[in-house]
């Protein structure tokens, strides 16, 4: 009987198949065969996902800048515009005020001030004749202030020209429970009481006016006259001795004499508080210095220069070069014409002349680095010498045609156009318009505000005619204005960095999709081949057995 024997070796896809006499299914690597197949697939979604990732890189990079951008423009908020009133503040508003004394007198302990944004400068004199007082007056010696008076009435009290309260006493009551009981009403009355022990066992009631400059009432209203029994009263219905009359605060400012119901006055200067705390000697005058506190300005500025430079230092980082010339691998937006026009945007700015003004005149530089940096010597000296100036190079000036429509407000995006103005029969104001559009304005009485989400966001006037007209509105941009304007709409909700961020975001769900399919696809692939290549092994296990009967059956019949 003839011998039968096969020996096969084959080489696929880097895998090794070898029969001798039998095949060994043991010897196929059927996992290496579904790795390379679902690998074949997924190479694909390796390189989506590497493009995912740079974009990633972009976006963190985009957002670093509008960071940075909304830093700087928050930081020259208050250097955009010079107008203030309700709606803002900026730092060429804010007042210091100097007071000295002629005379030997400490003007810091005669006079105190507080003094509002906006509030006028200039010079002024003030003196003193005398401050506004309550009035205080006391009772007889009391033995104790626990033990029950005995005393059962009720007496009204309060200031003259105020509200009064009744209170009543029972007769068990103590005198400092008739203190209590005064001092239940004092919202009302403006009358607060308090027990002064001046020896041992000797206690007397004192009444106090919560407000200056106005005399105490009382009357007794129905049983004991309980202030007479303690003596704050006579047989008269008199107070029977008085600590302190009350009076007005009586004073003089530049030359006109006035007089006031309270130490604190608030309505002489407007946007300032003074505080009396003490009458002028004879011959003593106050005088007092409000000015522009430019320290304010200074602090501004030297925060935009910090601002600014971080800024330029992202941009710098985003330019970097390996030492082959080549893009560094962390300049992820080398060569972005966005970041590009951004800081020529803000360079054209700085170079801005306003008023025959530059940043120069401001101590504002180059260095050698590139970075922005200001002389604090040269800007305190142009502060001390034109104020004027500096507000009209850095600010947002605006004017009207007409006096009498007055300028509130410039806001940070100040415009030049024509407003048309309506009034009622009245005489009143009906509406403010822009060429026809009444939506861009609102108006409140005689106030005229720029509608919010428009360009004339910020802007407010206020109207003192009675006739329709249209009045030309003209506005100036300060260098400040304008690097505000730059970075607040590169860095906004629709600004130009938003807009390729938001771009890379849409585009990085759209691949991240792809590679979600595609590894989907490759699972479903790799699914379908170990269920097909289970069957080719078991068709092999099958096909070893069967070749193994028939050599079983082969040597037998050679054997016979």
């Amino acid at each position: 009987m003839t011998s039968v024997s096969s020996s096969t070796s084959t080489t696929s896809s880097g895998v090794s198949i070898t029969t001798s006499g039998t095949t060994n299914s043991s010897s196929i690597d059927w996992s290496a065969l579904i790795e390379a197949a679902v690998s074949a697939k997924t190479t694909q979604a390796t390189t989506i996902s590497t493009s995912i990732t740079n974009n990633q890189a972009k976006i963190s990079a985009y957002q670093t800048l509008q960071s940075d951008l909304k830093t700087l423009y928050s930081g020259l908020a208050s250097l955009a515009t010079s107008v203030v009133n309700s709606l803002a503040t900026n730092a060429f508003s804010t007042r210091s005020a100097s007071i000295s004394s002629t005379g030997d007198v400490s003007a810091s302990s005669t006079l105190s001030m507080t003094i509002k944004n906006g509030a006028a400068t200039g010079d002024h004199t003030l003196t003193i004749s005398q401050l506004a007082t309550a009035h205080k007056v006391v009772g007889t010696t009391q033995s104790s202030q626990t033990d029950e008076l005995g005393y059962s009435g009720t007496f009204s009290l309060g200031l003259e020209g105020g509200s009064s309260a009744d209170i009543t006493v029972t007769g068990t009551m103590s005198l400092q429970d008739v203190v209590d009981a005064i001092n239940a009403q004092t919202s009302t009355t403006n009358v607060q009481a308090s027990i002064v022990q001046v020896s041992s066992g000797s206690y007397e009631m004192v009444l106090t006016g919560t407000e200056d400059a106005a005399d105490i009432a009382y009357s007794s209203t129905s049983g004991d006259d309980i202030l007479n029994k303690l003596g704050v009263t006579d047989s008269s219905g008199e107070f029977a001795d008085v600590l302190q009359e009350a009076q007005s605060a009586e004073f003089t400012l530049d030359g006109i004499a006035m007089a006031r119901d309270t130490n604190d006055i608030s309505d002489v200067l407007t946007g300032v508080t003074f505080n009396l705390l003490q009458a002028t000697p004879d011959g003593t005058t106050l005088n007092i210095s409000i000015e522009t506190d430019t320290s304010q300005i200074e602090s501004a500025l030297e925060t935009f220069v910090t601002n600014y430079n971080a800024f330029r230092d992202e941009v710098i980082a985003q330019q970097s070069t390996d030492t082959d010339g080549t893009a560094s691998s962390s300049a992820v937006l080398f060569g972005d014409g966005t970041m590009r026009n951004i800081m020529d945007a803000l360079q054209n700015a700085l170079n801005s002349t306003v008023g025959g003004l530059t940043m120069a005149d401001l101590g504002l530089s180059f260095n050698e680095n590139n970075e922005l940096e200001l002389d604090t010597s040269t800007l305190s000296d142009i502060l001390s010498t034109n104020l004027s100036g500096v507000t009209e190079l850095l600010s947002a000036q605006t004017t009207t045609s007409s006096s009498q429509l007055s300028v509130v407000n410039t806001g940070t995006s100040p415009q030049s156009f024509t407003l048309d103005l309506t009034v009622d029969s009245d005489g009143n104001l009906a509406s403010a318009s822009v060429g026809g559009d009444s939506s861009l304005f609102t108006v409140s009485g005689t106030t005229i505000i720029g509608a919010s989400g428009s360009i004339y966001a910020g802007m407010a006037f206020t109207y003192s005619g009675s006739t329709s007209q249209s009045i030309t509105v003209t506005s100036t941009s300060g260098i400040a204005t304008q690097l505000y304007q730059v970075a607040k709409n590169y860095s906004s909700s629709t600004g130009a960095l938003q807009t390729l961020i938001t771009n890379l975001t849409t585009r990085d769900d759209e691949l991240q999709q792809k590679v979600d399919d595609i590894n989907s696809a490759a699972s479903t692939l790799q699914t379908q081949l170990q269920t097909q290549y289970a069957k080719y092994q078991a068709a092999i296990e099958s096909a070893n057995s069967t070749l193994t009967y028939l050599k079983a059956l082969l040597s037998a019949s050679s054997s016979d």
